[in-house]
């Protein structure tokens, strides 16, 4: 449509937003998928058992994981896990971003000014909803990251392909081990929500109201950058138990409390911030 001599803005659909935002979390998952293999090797190091007294942590920081996992595995280790990361986000990131405002309207009925109940809301119920969707992708993407194969033992590994884990998972754990880890993931994604959603709006107003940058793209940029810092705090410790139990070979924990406890009794709570 044209009108005043200039074409009307269309909105986007829910297709196209869903597209968008499941496209975009594959580009970002390409860029930072080693730093994401990285902390779920920090995360999972230590758990099978204590190390002898004097003795380093093969991993050690973020860049010191990779180095060593480029050197001991090869460059390519650090995208093991690439695939089902990218069906992930096409799955998780669509649904998650994609549906967020027909969601925020729906809390609202339809108005145009949500508030900061509602933007929780519809944050937590499309989290929960992409995460109950995506989990079986989550599960692969992280056996595969936690997956070490060192070329000279000759070592076989866990899983040959995604399609093979997915297939092994739902025949050696049954269907529902595809889902395994689903409530921590949920919990971890309501907590990641609220977090970043608050923080931000709280951090980029009190930008403004000292002065300290007017309302522009590195305004946005800081508080974004900050809120992501405060919500990895917060979230930290259930992502670190997500990542353990959904790693985890069957009879190893019998739930995600245990997984807590185990973590709590024989590492400390210093484990719950590995990563």
């Amino acid at each position: 449509m044209v009108s005043g001599g200039r074409t009307a803005d269309l909105a986007p659909t829910a297709a196209v937003k869903i597209f968008s935002a499941g496209t975009a979390g594959c580009v970002a998952d390409l860029v930072t998928f080693p730093l994401d293999t990285a902390k779920v090797r920090l995360q999972i190091q230590g758990e099978s058992r204590s190390l002898p007294e004097g003795q380093r942590a093969k991993y050690r920081g973020v860049f010191g994981t990779i180095f060593t996992m480029v050197k001991t595995e090869g460059p390519r280790s650090l995208y093991s896990g690439l695939v089902a990361g990218l069906q992930r986000q096409m799955s998780f990131a669509s649904v998650r971003i994609g549906l967020y405002d027909n969601m925020k309207q729906f809390y609202t009925r339809g108005s145009e000014n949500a508030g900061i109940g509602a933007r929780l809301l519809a944050g937590c119920t499309t989290g929960a909803m992409a995460v109950a969707f995506a989990q079986p992708t989550d599960v692969v993407k992280v056996r595969f990251q936690a997956q070490v194969r060192l070329p000279e033992s000759g070592s076989v590994k866990r899983y040959s392909s995604t399609i093979d884990a997915y297939r092994t998972i739902a025949r050696d754990e049954g269907v529902k081990g595809l889902w395994k880890g689903c409530l921590p993931n949920i919990t971890r994604n309501a907590i990641v929500n609220c977090s970043e959603l608050v923080t931000y709006d709280v951090i980029k107003e009190l930008i403004l109201k000292y002065k300290l940058m007017t309302d522009n793209m590195p305004c946005h940029f800081t508080a974004a950058f900050a809120a992501g810092f405060c919500t990895t705090i917060v979230a930290s410790p259930v992502d670190v138990v997500k990542t353990r139990f959904m790693n985890s070979v069957p009879g190893q924990y019998s739930g995600a409390i245990n997984c807590t406890l185990t973590m709590l009794i024989k590492e400390g709570p210093t484990a719950f911030y590995k990563g």
